[in-house]
């Protein structure tokens, strides 16, 4: 009889244990899902940033010495990611192909200008900044015009902020409900084993030798449940990767090392902190208020 009942207690044992981890790898993958999709917005982002560019139009009697000084003044510039040179007979030869005919026949002459495309790093694409960089570029003697794209600056600045509030909302709120709900599972977990707790408690043992226990092995559920959704998280970006492999998931190391990395300490802080407050509130208990 005793031997069942302890076979009985060892499979309820495991089965808890086991309903815990699989609990915290949902959550914990739900949440590794969302955190994802932030790490790469950013990424993306500032991929599109750092494909606007600056063209800065030349005087026509600008000579090549300033046109050179200017270039190498732009690259040491802390806003440059790249500068490229386009003289304006390339200007026309590829505004030629793009209209499918040379219009150089019917001008006669090359009303284009040389010019110098700057390309900025994504910080700096922002409507403020950009204009500060304009300013700064007209006033020198050799410019003879600075354009870009004002609107689709001011647009994308917009969508970009409003994004980003959305979805840190959306993490504050995943965030909490995985708080929630791992909490609840260890909560569980430690009620089924209350009365062990205030036995111990009424043999003399303290509060922080009752708790460690508890502590460890909720914290191995922890880990445990972090590697079982980093293991789903796997998959599912290996899947992603393969039906769309432009925004190139498994290519960026950084971000997925970030990404696993936030999981498992997630996953051990949640269930330290769930653990320490379970079982301090059933050593605050009296006996008689285990039954309810």
């Amino acid at each position: 009889m005793d031997k069942s009942f302890e076979k009985y207690q060892k499979r309820r044992l495991r089965s808890s244990y086991f309903s815990v981890i699989i609990s915290i790898a949902l959550v914990l993958f739900l949440v590794g899902i969302l955190g994802l999709i932030v790490l790469k917005t950013n990424s993306i982002t500032k991929h599109f940033k750092e494909k606007v560019a600056i063209t800065v139009f030349l005087k026509d009697d600008a000579n090549n010495d300033d046109i050179k000084i200017l270039q190498a003044e732009l690259k040491k510039a802390e806003y440059t990611k790249s500068v490229t040179f386009i003289s304006k007979s390339v200007a026309a030869k590829k505004y030629s192909e793009e209209i499918g005919e040379n219009f150089l026949d019917f001008l006669g002459e090359n009303p284009l200008k040389d010019a110098i495309d700057v390309s900025l790093k994504s910080d700096f694409v922002t409507p403020e900044k950009m204009m500060e960089i304009e300013n700064q570029l007209k006033i020198r003697s050799i410019v003879a015009e600075v354009s870009y794209d004002k609107p689709l600056i001011e647009l994308l600045t917009k969508n970009i902020t409003r994004l980003s509030f959305w979805m840190l909302l959306f993490s504050g709120l995943f965030t909490l409900i995985a708080v929630v709900l791992i909490n609840s599972s260890i909560r569980l977990s430690v009620y089924s084993k209350r009365f062990t707790i205030k036995t111990m408690q009424m043999v003399g043992a303290t509060k922080g030798f009752i708790r460690v226990p508890f502590i460890i092995q909720s914290i191995k559920l922890g880990v445990l449940g972090a590697l079982v959704s980093i293991t789903g998280l796997l998959v599912f970006i290996m899947y992603v990767n393969k039906m769309v492999p432009e925004i190139e998931l498994l290519s960026d190391y950084e971000i997925l090392g970030i990404l696993f990395s936030a999981i498992i300490a997630l996953g051990i802080l949640i269930t330290w902190i769930s653990t320490f407050f379970a079982t301090q509130r059933f050593l605050n208990l009296r006996t008689d208020e285990l039954y309810y």
